[in-house]
C-alpha cells in the first residue's frame, strides 16, 4: 500500500521525536526519585497533570484547526515548543521544576496532536486509515526504541552520577530541530471540501451516541491504565537493573513498532472492534502478572505481552474514530477522543501512584486491570461500522 507525502512526513517526524523523548523517558523515575528527591506519588502526579493539561489543549486544537481549516501550523508549532523546552529538565533541582518543564512539553504535545491525527486522516483514502495510523504508530515506537539504544550507548562511556543524566536531556536538541526543518519544509495542506467558515465550536451535539459511547468506554479504560513509568518501577524492584532499564524500553518498543504495522494491515479483515478488545484484554492479564511477578525474567516476558496490546489499540482505536465519526468535525472528534484520553491520566496516575504507596502492588495492578475489564464490556455495547467487524 503506497502512503501519502503527509504520513510519510508525520511518521518520519515521530520517529525523531521520539527518538529524542525516550532517551529520557526511562529515566525519568530514577532522576526524580534519586537526584531530585521525589516519590511514587510525585511522579504520579506530575505525569497525570502533565497528560491531563495536553489533553485540554487536544480538544481545543482540533475545534480550531476545524475552524481555520489549517492544521500544518498547529502540527509544526507544537513540535517546536517541545524541541525547546524539553532540555531544560537537564537543569532541575526540585521535583517542581522538574513538573514544569514536563508540564511545557506537554504543551506541546496538546497542540500538535489532534491536527496531525486529522491531517493524516484526510491525506489517507478510507480503506488504509488502519495502515496510515499502523504506520504512524510504527515509526513513532521504533524512535522510541532507538532513543533507549542511543541512552545506553552514552551512559556506558557517561560517568554514572546525576551529570550523565542531565547531559541526556541536552541531547535530545538535535532531532527535535531536525523534525522541525522535515515539517516546515516538507509538510502540506490537504483541501477541504466543508464551507469555509465554520464556526468554532467544542460541543459533541453533531456527534451520534454511538461515537458518544465508544468515548465513555475509552474514558473507563483510561483511568486504569497510568502512567508506563510505573512499569519501570515495578521493573526496578522485581530486579531488573539500572543500566539494562533502557534496553527493557528498547526491546518494548520494537515489538511494539513492527505488530503496529501488522495490526494496521490486518484491521480490515478482523474488525476495530475485536481488535481494541482483544487489546484491552491482554492489558487486563499483563496488569494482573505485573503484581504477582517475582523476578526479572518475568518482567522481560510481561513487558513483550504488553507491547501486543499497545500495537492492538493505539493505530486501531484512531482508525475507529475516523469511521464513527463521519466527513464532518474531523479534527473535533479527534480532540474529544484525545481529550476523554487525557481527561483520565491525572486521576489515573494519582490513584496508582497513592495505592502502590499505601496499598500496595496488587491493589495498584488489580484496580488497572479492573476498569479494563468493564471497558470492554461497554465496547461490546458500540455499533461497528458498516464496513467493520
Amino acid at each position: 500500500m503506497i502512503l501519502s507525502r503527509n504520513v510519510r512526513l508525520l511518521g518520519w517526524a515521530s520517529l525523531l521525536n521520539d527518538i529524542a523523548s525516550e532517551m529520557t523517558f526511562p529515566l525519568l523515575p530514577k532522576f526524580l526519585k534519586d537526584v531530585l528527591g521525589g516519590t511514587a506519588t510525585d511522579l504520579g502526579a506530575i505525569e497525570g497533570l502533565a497528560d491531563s493539561t495536553a489533553s485540554l489543549l487536544k480538544l481545543w486544537s482540533g475545534g480550531l484547526s476545524d475552524r481555520a481549516q489549517q492544521r500544518k501550523r498547529f502540527v509544526v508549532g507544537g513540535y517546536a515548543l517541545t524541541t525547546l523546552v524539553r532540555p531544560l529538565a537537564g537543569l532541575a533541582t526540585m521535583p517542581w521544576q522538574l513538573a514544569a518543564v514536563r508540564l511545557t512539553d506537554r504543551v506541546g504535545k496538546g497542540i500538535r496532536t489532534t491536527p496531525r491525527d486529522a491531517l493524516i486522516a484526510e491525506s489517507t483514502e478510507p480503506r488504509q486509515l488502519g495502515w496510515a495510523f499502523g504506520y504512524q504508530r510504527a515509526m513513532d515506537h521504533l524512535g522510541a526504541a532507538i532513543g533507549p539504544l542511543l541512552a545506553t550507548g552514552f551512559l556506558m562511556f557517561a560517568a554514572h552520577d546525576a551529570s550523565a543524566l542531565r547531559w541526556l536531556f541536552v541531547l535530545t536538541l538535535p532531532p527535535g530541530l531536525l523534525v522541525l526543518l522535515l515539517l516546515g519544509f516538507g509538510l502540506e495542506e490537504q483541501q477541504h471540501t466543508a464551507h469555509a467558515a465554520r464556526p468554532f465550536t467544542l460541543s459533541l451535539r453533531g456527534f451520534d451516541g454511538n461515537f458518544k459511547l465508544y468515548l465513555l468506554a475509552m474514558l473507563v479504560f483510561t483511568l486504569g491504565n497510568s502512567s508506563d513509568a510505573f512499569l519501570l518501577v515495578r521493573a526496578g524492584e522485581l530486579g531488573v537493573p539500572e543500566t539494562q532499564l533502557p534496553l527493557l524500553w528498547l526491546v518494548l518498543h520494537l515489538v511494539k513498532s513492527s505488530a503496529s504495522l501488522a495490526s494496521g494491515a490486518m484491521v480490515n479483515r478482523v474488525g476495530a472492534r475485536r481488535m481494541i478488545f482483544a487489546g484491552w484484554s491482554i492489558y487486563a492479564a499483563v496488569y494482573l502478572c505485573f503484581a504477582y511477578a517475582t523476578t526479572a525474567w518475568q518482567v522481560w516476558a510481561l513487558f513483550l505481552v504488553y507491547a501486543l496490546y499497545y500495537a492492538l489499540t493505539e493505530p486501531i482505536e484512531k482508525k475507529l474514530v475516523a469511521d464513527l465519526a463521519g466527513a464532518g468535525h474531523k479534527g473535533l472528534a479527534y480532540g474529544w477522543y484525545n481529550f476523554v484520553i487525557g481527561l483520565s491520566a491525572l486521576p489515573a496516575s494519582l490513584l496508582f501512584g497513592g495505592l502502590y504507596d499505601r496499598a500496595g502492588v496488587l491493589a495498584a495492578f488489580g484496580f488497572g486491570a479492573a476498569m479494563a475489564a468493564v471497558a470492554a464490556v461497554l465496547l461490546a455495547w458500540v455499533k461497528a461500522p458498516a464496513h467493520d467487524g
